[in-house]
């Protein structure tokens, strides 16, 4: 896939949208409609954000893209916390990689 040739942030937050979107796809079948779709909207807003970031027309407009991506990761852990501690189960793996989207976002933010 072409998206292999972009920076880490841009890949990294492509996959994790993937895997939220197929996640999202096995709590609509357990009827978690609500908390699937701030889920799927959160989760994949990040790589979007991002995206459109490095795009951006000046150096505060990418340091605020870059701020609200993270926003969007910081709401996609608080779903994924609201999930495990209501009895779902929730890939270990996903809050591992939400976790290092984050550290990534806050790096990129101070040092930009």
């Amino acid at each position: 896939m072409s998206y292999l040739n972009e920076s880490p942030i841009r890949v990294k937050s492509f996959e994790f949208a993937c895997n939220i979107v197929l996640y999202c796809d096995k709590l609509k079948e357990n009827k978690d409609f609500e908390l699937a779709s701030q889920l799927l909207r959160s989760g994949t807003s990040i790589g979007a954000i991002t995206r459109e970031a490095q795009r951006g027309v000046s150096k505060k407009d990418f340091k605020n893209k870059f701020g609200i991506a993270l926003k969007e990761a910081d709401e996609t852990m608080y779903w994924l916390d609201i999930l495990e501690a209501t009895g779902r189960n929730v890939p270990k793996d996903m809050k591992i990689k939400c976790e290092e989207l984050i550290r990534i976002l806050v790096s990129i933010i101070k040092n930009s």
